[in-house]
């Protein structure tokens, strides 16, 4: 992971020249690539952690698994949002005083207690994809502060193939997870942006959804139980595959951001490798009949695994980057795109029954090869947004959710809200918008802004 900027610095890529003519014309924004400090330029404060603290959180972990260099203090110092980055062209910057790996959850019991006894700030850290704050460094009313590296809870602790779970180390990033079970014949179906980086923790501290959630549901869908290390003691919580008594403390850890205890292990639910995939990208005339199209299929119950519909603004925008839908050509509309899996007389009737729905709410389709274009970047949204900040645009996002009938009216107050806001500093913006998740009765928004 690059210490300013998005995952493999390899992979990041300039703006395309239809990009930097759309900036051109949507914002009058000439791209240029701007500098920023190197590496050996960024200052940051003396350790904080006295040695005293440091040779006792060494005994625990090891001394080569406690790190005060610069290099791991940066790589440690917050998340990857846009604020994270244009923090990282700064000179001086805040970073934790000490990283620390542990191997076990009595290490990280351990720690715990020692940093709680002594005043001492812990920040869980993942796979460090946080956009957030969530990875901040912050000591507070704490002496120094110091980021628990879960990189070492990495294994596949067991699979139960009969049942259908798997339980694995809060460690295991998204392409090791797929590793360990496709070795066994069984996937996750867990796909967000952060996939390739982030962390089975990670998912559960952050409740996060992936671009499968049509077909295999949200990452909180998925949890069958944790193992969570608080101050206090470990809590083992979920043992059995559903409960009638309440609260359910599951719900209170995922989307905690960590701050009630350190996940250390998370049992999911499970599925067999798909044996087939069917895949078909459709246009819309415009964002409402799309949506309504999504509507009826989602309350149809097809069984969709990827369904998603972006508004006008972010299919040009698809368009001016051509290895996001190949190179077909599509004039205007809305693109959506479907993907289903499953064996292949199942994926084959669902795949039929959806592109009906979708053929009589106005749709038309494109193929398959817009949708396997897509599929094939999908991961790549983060790189576009370090090039466009690299050349001097602002790109941030954000996402909410509202029901099928608000759809429309929270789109446009959203747009209005962050293009008006913007507008009072004498800065256009372009804001794009797609449909990520579906639910029965409603749908989450994501929305990008360039400005």
């Amino acid at each position: 992971m690059a210490w300013n900027a998005w995952g493999d610095p390899a992979a990041a890529k300039p703006l395309s020249d239809g990009i930097r003519n759309l900036l051109k014309q949507a914002l009058g924004v000439a791209a240029a690539d701007t500098t920023a400090p190197g590496i050996d330029d960024v200052e940051l404060a003396p350790p904080a952690l006295a040695e005293p603290h440091r040779d006792a959180l060494a005994s625990i972990v090891g001394a080569g698994h406690l790190r005060t260099d610069h290099l791991d203090r940066i790589l440690h110092a917050g998340g990857k949002s846009t604020l994270d980055l244009l923090r990282r062209k700064q000179i001086r910057q805040d970073s934790p005083d000490a990283v620390l790996l542990p191997a076990t959850e009595d290490e990280i019991a351990r720690i715990l207690a020692y940093c709680s006894e002594h005043a001492i700030a812990v920040v869980p850290f993942g796979g460090g994809t946080s956009v957030v704050g969530g990875l901040d460094p912050i000591r507070g009313r704490f002496g120094a502060v110091v980021t628990l590296d879960l990189r070492r809870l990495d294994a596949l602790h067991w699979l139960d193939e009969v049942s259908g779970e798997a339980e694995l180390g809060a460690g295991v990033t998204g392409p090791d997870a797929e590793r360990l079970l496709g070795e066994r014949g069984f996937s996750l179906g867990h796909f967000p942006q952060s996939f390739r980086f982030a962390t089975i923790g990670g998912f559960a501290a952050t409740r996060s959804s992936g671009q499968n959630s049509a077909g295999y549901g949200r990452f909180n869908d998925m949890i069958r139980g944790l193992h969570v290390v608080t101050p206090a003691g470990v809590l083992d919580l979920g043992r059995a595959p559903e409960s009638a008594a309440g609260p359910d403390l599951r719900e209170l850890i995922t989307g905690s951001e960590g701050v009630f205890g350190i996940i250390t292990r998370v049992r999911l639910r499970v599925h067999p490798k798909p044996q087939a995939v069917r895949r078909e990208a459709w246009t819309f005339p415009d964002f409402a009949t799309g949506a309504d199209a999504l509507r009826a299929v989602t309350q149809t119950g097809t069984g969709a695994t990827v369904l998603r519909l972006s508004d006008e603004a972010e299919t040009g925008v698809n368009l001016a980057t051509t290895e996001s839908i190949g190179e077909q050509q599509i004039t205007g509309g809305c693109l959506a795109i479907t993907v289903f899996e499953g064996s292949a007389e199942h994926a084959e009737s669902r795949h039929a029954e959806t592109r009906a729905l979708l053929a009589a709410h106005g749709g038309t389709s494109l193929g398959e090869g817009p949708a396997k274009a897509w599929e094939h970047g999908r991961f790549n949204a983060p790189y576009l947004r370090d090039s466009l900040l690299a050349g001097g645009a602002l790109c941030e996002t954000l996402e909410t959710a509202t029901t099928w009938s608000n759809i429309a009216a929270l789109k446009a107050a959203v747009t209005q809200a962050l293009t008006g806001a913007l507008a009072e500093s004498g800065t256009p913006a372009l804001v794009l918008c797609h449909i990520s998740h579906v639910y029965p009765t409603g749908a989450s928004l994501y929305f990008t802004v360039v400005a």
